[in-house]
């Protein structure tokens, strides 16, 4: 029997009303909260600051919120075990926030193994980009497949994330490169955001290439002319839901002045941006970011240090992927400055079929590994900072009253166990609670999970 979760908080109207509370998490080691005063991100040393609770108590309430959080004696006065549906005993363990994944592709066929060891042997992204593989390889077989395949395969990976513990996952779409391919990774992703657990935030990323037969000035006009005002009209009309606009801002994909065009069109439209930058070459993406109001931009890894001092001065976020430089070999990007520096800064996964990642406890190992985070700060990162990116630290992020009752239960008396071992997720999150349902690492399957 496989590790997998199985939800166990769903209740009868009939429970409803016999119990006033949804879910009781008592008695933990630590409840880490990360924020207690309605902070939206973290930056700088008060990211080595978090908000912790000895020996507390969470309760969630039939909305999916937070209703309660504090020490566990007054919690028991207030709501005890027999007013909560379902009652957990964390003694011995932490509670956190669910993970935040703020950058994520995790809509397409195709994968790339073959293309693993190419990488092993010397050759560079780039080089197999213009050989026809990466990007166009994954999207050739994404055209292909029929919308229930798309479907299968990304509600398969949003439940790996959720069982690594990510309850607020970023999809973008970028495998299509064709109007109606993008559009139909769009409709996947919708009826993937309804099941709600992960949460979901979509990004379109119709500039993730230029595909083959076109100029970048000729896709460029295609996507400004005719994509965006299409996906808008989608909008509109409730067939899809699109929250952010994103583009690959990199020399011999889209460069400034067409990452520029793409983004200043998206934003009139209403959409948020967060898009790719300085990853392979400085290309001036942070600048540009600070420059248009962008909420994010993602990977840095060549930010320059004018684009830092953007980056600060905008409230840009820094969205960094450190499994991207390590399996590529990259250069890592200035992580300790850019905190230092008091860049507000996340991390994402950046899954795809180039850095098959899909557990952010492993993005945060390598985070204090090869960036140098504190673990603090990676935690910060991959909570409330990663909430703030998207536009959801309201919501997500942090364990505070009224925020959606998102938690992250491990089996340990220090919550760092969560980073400091690398792997066995499962072993190591024995419940993950998402709107106060509880999945439990015991069901065989995902359809038996859900």
């Amino acid at each position: 029997m496989s590790n997998v979760l199985q939800l166990t908080g769903q209740h009868s109207d009939c429970a409803a009303m016999n119990t006033p509370h949804k879910l009781l998490v008592k008695c933990a080691e630590n409840v880490v909260c990360v924020c207690s005063r309605g902070e939206k991100w973290l930056s700088g040393p008060a990211m080595n600051k978090i908000s912790m609770i000895e020996r507390g108590s969470v309760v969630v309430g039939w909305d999916g919120n937070i209703e309660a959080v504090g020490p566990a004696d007054d919690i028991a006065q207030r709501f005890p075990d027999a007013s909560c549906a379902r009652v957990i005993d964390a003694t011995g363990m932490c509670v956190l926030p669910g993970l935040v994944d703020c950058h994520t592709h995790p809509v397409w066929e195709g994968d790339r193994v073959h293309e693993f060891s190419m990488k092993l042997a010397g050759v560079n992204y780039l080089d197999i980009h213009r050989a026809g593989g990466g990007i166009h390889y994954t999207m050739q077989h994404t055209r292909a497949a029929k919308q229930e395949q798309l479907l299968h395969s990304l509600r398969t990976r949003l439940f790996a994330m959720l069982r690594a513990g990510s309850t607020l996952v970023e999809c973008k779409t970028g495998y299509g490169l064709d109007l109606d391919t993008e559009i139909r990774m769009l409709r996947t992703i919708d009826r993937a955001r309804w099941d709600d657990r992960p949460a979901v935030h979509v990004t379109y990323c119709g500039a993730h290439a230029v595909p083959r037969g076109y100029l970048v000035s000729e896709y460029t006009r295609e996507i400004v002319e005719k994509h965006l005002p299409t996906v808008v009209r989608l909008m509109h009309q409730g067939e899809v839901h699109v929250d952010s606009v994103d583009v690959f801002c990199e020399q011999g994909v889209f460069g400034l002045e067409e990452t520029r065009t793409i983004l200043r069109a998206g934003k009139h439209l209403g959409l948020r941006l967060n898009f790719h930058g300085d990853e392979l070459h400085p290309t001036g993406a942070a600048e540009l970011a600070a420059e248009l109001g962008a909420h994010a931009v993602s990977h840095l890894e060549e930010v320059s240090k004018d684009g830092i001092s953007a980056l600060v001065t905008s409230g840009c976020v820094a969205i960094l992927l450190p499994t991207t430089a390590f399996m590529l070999r990259l250069k890592q990007p200035p992580a300790r400055t850019m905190i230092d520096t008091g860049v507000i800064v996340a991390l994402g996964s950046d899954f795809n079929p180039n850095a098959y990642c899909l557990a952010m406890p492993v993005v945060m190992h390598l985070a204090c590994v090869n960036l140098h985070f504190t673990m603090a700060e990676a935690l910060v990162a991959a909570t409330i900072n990663a909430a703030h990116a998207l536009g959801c630290s309201h919501r997500h992020g942090s364990i505070e009253q009224g925020k959606r009752g998102d938690l992250l239960i491990v089996k340990a008396s220090r919550w760092e166990h969560l980073i400091y071992q690398l792997g066995c997720h499962a072993d190591i999150i024995p419940y993950v609670v998402c709107k106060g349902d509880v999945l439990e690492n015991r069901c065989p399957s995902y359809n038996a999970a859900f």
